[in-house]
Formats: structure tokens, sequence, C-alpha cells
């Protein structure tokens, strides 16, 4: 026959135990794990977005940034859609808040350690904060780009 006191400890080391892996996760991940700012998608067609899609081979993670830039070359809007793990899903949210209000050229100041400090990234997760700088670059490249095209025609 179990004790009382036996079944509460074997209780509180079970939950100890099952909630460990949460605690090793930084509360700015969880919380933009949880509570992602910024999901959803702009018009990739128009010529003031700027599309980046890149993905991580390794772990399987693909992450599509948009930026929304007005006539004065700031960003008025970002969106993302992360297909990853937490960190990956923070990090782009993290990054797309970080964005709006900033110059197009500004964002480029905008690193991957900046934001894997910021979320408390353990180290095996660095590659996260990696992709949402890539996607940054990519956005801003593919705004660059439609506005060559646009003063071409």
């Amino acid at each position: 026959m179990m004790h009382a006191s036996t079944g509460l400890r074997a209780l509180r080391r079970t939950l100890t135990q099952t909630r460990s892996p949460v605690r090793m996760y930084h509360e700015n991940i969880i919380d933009h794990y949880e509570n992602p700012r910024n999901v959803g998608s702009l018009d990739k067609k128009s010529s003031t977005v700027g599309t980046g899609l890149v993905g991580a081979p390794a772990c399987g993670d693909v992450m599509k940034l948009q930026i929304e830039v007005d006539e004065h070359g700031t960003i008025i809007d970002s969106k993302f859609k992360t297909f990853g793990c937490g960190s990956a899903i923070a990090s782009s949210s993290v990054a797309t808040e970080w964005l709006k209000g900033k110059n197009v050229d500004d964002c480029l100041s905008i690193k991957n350690t900046d934001i894997a400090s910021h979320l408390k990234l353990p180290p095996v997760k660095l590659h996260c904060s990696m992709l949402a700088e890539d996607a940054i670059k990519a956005a801003v490249q593919d705004y660059k780009d439609k506005q060559k095209v646009a003063m071409n025609a």
C-alpha cells in the first residue's frame, strides 16, 4: 500500500519531469510561439511588397517573410508564415515586429545575433534566427528588384 506522501512525491516528480523541457526555453520564445505577431500574407504581386522565402534543409524549417514599403522607403507592414519549430516561429515573429517603422535599408542592420539574444535561443536553435535574417535580406532584395523593374517600365 502506498502512503499519501509517497504518492505526492511521485506526482511532484512526474510533473517536474514533464515540465522541464518547457523550462529550458526562455519566456520570450514561449510568448512569441504561443502569441505570434504578424502572421499572414501580403499581396506578393504588389510593387510595394517584398517577399523572402528561405528554408533550412537540415531541419525542414521554411520561412516566408514579407514587407510592405511606403513611398518614403519606410516599412509600414510585415507578415510571416513559418513552417517549423517554436524557435523558428518566434524568430519570425520578432523579426516582423522589429521591421515595422524602419527604413528599408536600415532593416538590414537586424542580425540573427540580435534576434537570438532577445529570444535567449539555445545554441542548438541559432539557425532559426539565421533564417529570419536571411528572410529579411531576401524580402528587401525582392522589393528592390521590383522597384528597379517599375523604374524601367
